[in-house]
């Protein structure tokens, strides 16, 4: 199994816990329309992490160009849905940009600790098979 695809499987189990606690803490702190957002944002950080991972894989299949582009582009082209994403939320009346950004900003830096740690003492070059 490419290591991506590996990342993927171990992280997705927490996903729907950490989004049901996110919009938990959000309603507590400031009601429900905040717990939506925390739990959106959540829904966002899982969904860019699934897209890097799954793009990097079938691009590492194909060639270590196509993986770099992949690598490089991908990044611009998911920073971009972010904000497009943010961009159509805040034209509703419930979206709190407050409850969105303090849920996705400790979540993604969460979800980079975790990463480092599954690979921790392992170059990537080394998990992937020809």
């Amino acid at each position: 199994m490419a290591p991506e695809r590996e990342m993927i499987r171990r992280i997705s189990p927490f996903a729907l816990p950490v989004a049901i606690g996110a919009f938990a803490l959000g309603t507590l702190i400031d009601g429900t329309d905040a717990g939506w957002s925390a739990a959106i944002a959540i829904a966002v950080v899982y969904l860019n992490f699934v897209a890097h991972g799954s793009s990097l894989a079938l691009a590492a299949s194909i060639s270590p160009t196509v993986l770099y582009a992949v690598g490089l582009g991908g990044f611009l082209v998911r920073l971009g849905v972010i904000v497009a994403v943010i961009a159509l939320l805040q034209q509703t009346d419930w979206f709190s940009i407050v409850a969105f950004i303090a849920a996705l900003v400790p979540s993604t830096v969460a979800l980079l600790v975790v990463e480092m740690k599954l690979l921790s003492g392992r170059m990537q070059a080394d998990l992937w098979t020809d």
